[in-house]
């Protein structure tokens, strides 16, 4: 999935000493954004592939991702996604800004050397009392031989070193472990509903993909990766969407192999030579996006796809963020699905009227929805509020 370097310096070449190009609008910028995130056509994609297309789903919750690739991909069901789960070509683990992510396997192993620093500073912001006395890295080598063994859920493992060292608190003993030993959540076998039990067991990442990781830790790759899906953005973009910090000479050394455009507030954005910009009239139908969606985490400046007098009822206290739905391209309100018994209600709670030519077509892209989520049940129904 990675561009080539001969054909982005071949590119760059091409640009140095053009012409200045025109401001990008705020539309083209969400056009970009959509069109690179599959979200203005559904792509064909297996599912590792379409991951590493769109760098990665957020997977606080195991059901997101689903969603997630169910609005981005043709005639997707559950089944692709827990096979690559199983078959272990997409993993789930703590990952960018340092909270659990779904990637392929390949970009797992690529990456997580990368933003290791991430990890390692999440968990040195915890609570200063509670961490008194904890060594992160001693503990995890210590517990490295007890997951060796066998996959551990948290309570293992803290439980594990908790007997060895009971003067420590016993929750950090867990996150340092977490947040220090690469490792990835363990599937269960695919059983019609999502892979992950309420207390997931952990594998040490080499043992459980089967090859080392890589210890490069240089950027440059992820900074490609991330422009590729989410650009054109700028260094801060980045920041917020992985959690390093300091990027800004690492964008500035990029500068030659890159695309450097403005937006219309006069804005510095890096791109990646040829990368897809479609027009800014490109229809773009409703779609629904799942809690923690990275479309709506990847930039510091998120207007390209939500505007600021929206973002309040979006992005909740304890680092909430609501699922939502997109007209024209744009958060346009929130939804929730109700399940009482053998019955169930997709509810639709728009921030504003919704026009009537977008109304249809949001109806029936949340009827789908609601029976993809819930297959089992016997009557689906969606409810527009503010509307009979």
């Amino acid at each position: 999935m990675a561009t080539s370097k001969k054909t982005i310096a071949k590119s760059a070449k091409a640009h140095r000493g053009a012409k200045p190009a025109a401001p990008l609008t705020l539309r083209e910028l969400n056009r970009a954004l959509l069109g690179r995130q599959l979200l203005l056509a559904r792509g064909k994609l297996a599912a590792p592939a379409a991951l590493e297309r769109i760098a990665g789903l957020q997977a606080q919750m195991p059901g997101p991702p689903y969603v997630g690739l169910w609005s981005r991909l043709a005639d997707f069901d559950r089944r692709p996604l827990a096979d690559a789960l199983v078959a272990r070509t997409v993993v789930r683990a703590p990952l960018f800004r340092g909270t659990l992510h779904e990637v392929s396997t390949a970009d797992y192993a690529r990456f997580r050397a990368v933003v290791a620093p991430v990890l390692h500073r999440a968990f040195a912001g915890m609570n200063a009392d509670r961490l008194k006395g904890i060594d992160a890295v001693a503990l995890s080598e210590e517990a490295r031989p007890f997951l060796q063994g066998s996959p551990r859920t948290q309570d293992d493992v803290r439980n594990f070193l908790g007997s060895r060292h009971p003067e420590l608190d016993l929750r950090m003993l867990g996150h340092a472990v977490r947040l220090h030993l690469p490792m990835v959540q363990v599937p269960e076998p695919f059983a019609g509903s999502w892979n992950y039990p309420a207390m997931p067991r952990f594998a040490l990442a080499d043992a459980w993909i089967g090859r080392p990781l890589a210890t490069a830790t240089a950027p440059d790759e992820l900074i490609r990766r991330y422009l590729a899906a989410f650009g054109p953005a700028t260094a801060r973009d980045f920041q917020t969407w992985c959690g390093l910090s300091g990027m800004a000479a690492d964008f500035e050394r990029l500068r030659p192999e890159l695309r450097v455009v403005t937006d219309e507030e006069g804005h510095e954005l890096f791109d990646l030579p040829g990368a897809l910009r479609p027009d800014a009239t490109t229809p773009a139908p409703p779609r629904f996006l799942p809690e923690f969606d990275n479309v709506l985490l990847a930039h510091h400046d998120r207007s390209r796809i939500i505007a600021e007098e929206h973002r309040a009822k979006v992005f909740l206290p304890g680092l909430r963020v609501e699922p939502t739905f997109l007209i024209d391209g744009f958060v346009a309100g929130t939804w929730d699905n109700v399940r009482l018994k053998k019955a169930v209600t997709m509810i639709i709670k728009p921030f504003d009227p919704i026009p009537p030519k977008a109304r249809d077509a949001l109806l029936a892209e949340a009827e789908r929805l609601t029976r993809f989520l819930e297959p089992d049940v016997e009557t689906w129904t969606v409810s527009l509020a503010g509307h009979s």
